[in-house]
């Protein structure tokens, strides 16, 4: 299948490991111009030199949860690249902790990263696709969304935060040729997971999801919108 994304631009945040590269890695190999970010430097530089061997690449350290890095990254990719068409929106998961323990610093922080990071690009970017009539914006959250893990209440409560307002601004704009979904990991064999040793259960293959998160970017996906799609191996026992 064509995913008709070849020549596309994408920024794909926290992206120098874990499912951040797996999704600019699946975009990488079809044809799209990536823009990655992260923290760490050296990370970040291997990133780079993996995704080189299949496309163009801007890498840029920053911290995309400081409030101000969204706009300084959009600025970045179209400056580089001269269009914006695709935003991944990835960041790493606050600790875990039981729900009546955690502080209100914590859960402060949780909403900061894991909620308001992706409203802040999707406002960022938005500009950029309505003026080319189309766009699609992928956020990275978690099947917490729909069933809460126990001792993540920090990302059970931030995640679904962000599942609700995702749903609305979805609405908002379907019919500028914009789609807005969410793709939602359950258990994968990422550094994240493995330092959290009271998850139990089956895990998923990051470069799986990666092309899970591609296809929700694509041409084929224009008429889906609004919707979350569970990348988790069954675990979240719901119907809905």
């Amino acid at each position: 299948m064509d995913l008709g994304v070849a020549g596309r631009v994408a920024l794909v945040t926290a992206s120098s490991r874990g499912l951040g590269l797996a999704s600019a890695m699946a975009l990488a190999q079809e044809g799209a111009k990536v823009v990655i970010c992260a923290r760490g430097e050296d990370a970040l530089m291997a990133a780079e030199a993996q995704l080189s061997a299949h496309t163009e690449v801007l890498a840029i350290p920053d911290d995309v949860t400081e409030p101000e890095a969204p706009a300084r990254l959009i600025q970045a990719a179209v400056l580089r690249f001269g269009r914006l068409d695709i935003v991944v929106a990835n960041a790493g998961g606050p600790p875990a902790g039981r729900a009546l323990d955690v502080t209100d610093e914590q859960l402060a922080a949780a909403v900061n990263s894991n909620l308001l990071t992706s409203v802040r690009l999707v406002r960022e970017a938005v500009p950029h696709m309505r003026n080319q009539g189309r766009g699609r914006i992928c956020l990275i959250t978690s099947s917490s969304i729909k069933q809460p893990i126990p001792t993540l209440a920090l990302s059970n409560a931030a995640r679904t935060g962000l599942w609700a307002w995702a749903k609305t601004a979805a609405t908002d704009l379907f019919d500028e040729g914009i789609t807005l979904n969410l793709a939602c990991p359950g258990l994968h064999n990422t550094e994240r997971m493995a330092a959290i040793p009271t998850l139990e259960g089956p895990r998923g293959d990051p470069a799986d999801f990666g092309r899970v998160v591609a296809f929700m970017c694509s041409e084929p996906a224009k008429f889906m919108s609004g919707s979350t799609v569970l990348v988790d191996g069954a675990r979240a026992l719901g119907l809905v």
